[in-house]
């Protein structure tokens, strides 16, 4: 499984949002901060408002702002949102496996097994631990400096 860079830059603006929660971010600002294109995020923006996971106003102090608490986002639902299934091999996408080998099939257990293990690290980090994590690498750098 390859995480795309529509994946990667979703799960950073969204990181971005909740970075700054108390306030709505404009599209142009989180792209500044992030140094990633505006019509890239513009893309993945859209996507994530149809979602339910942004919200938006419009106007001079207008932008995006996470819909609910940092908490209440995990990194699996991200992803997902953007990338559709996560699952490793295609014939594990359908419930339940309609591939004719599955029954005898030795490898589908190694996908099962990378599908869980992958799972069980995206679903349980959320949003709020990914602000825990950046700001202690920010005041890290900072120390460092």
């Amino acid at each position: 499984m390859k995480i795309s860079t529509r994946g990667r830059y979703a799960l950073r603006m969204m990181l971005d949002l909740a970075m700054h929660d108390d306030e709505y971010s404009p599209i142009k600002m989180i792209a500044e901060r992030q140094q990633i294109s505006n019509k890239y995020l513009e893309q993945i923006i859209t996507v994530l408002s149809r979602a339910g996971f942004v919200k938006s106003i419009r106007g001079p102090q207008g932008g995006y702002k996470l819909a609910k608490s940092a908490s209440d986002y995990t990194i699996g639902m991200i992803l997902r949102q953007i990338e559709g299934s996560l699952v490793p091999v295609a014939c594990m996408e359908d419930y339940p496996n309609q591939c004719p080998r599955c029954e005898i099939c030795a490898t589908l257990d190694v996908w099962k097994q990378i599908d869980k293990a992958v799972s069980n690290v995206v679903d349980h980090i959320t949003l709020e631990d990914l602000v825990k994590r950046q700001r202690q690498k920010l005041q890290n750098k900072l120390e460092l400096d």
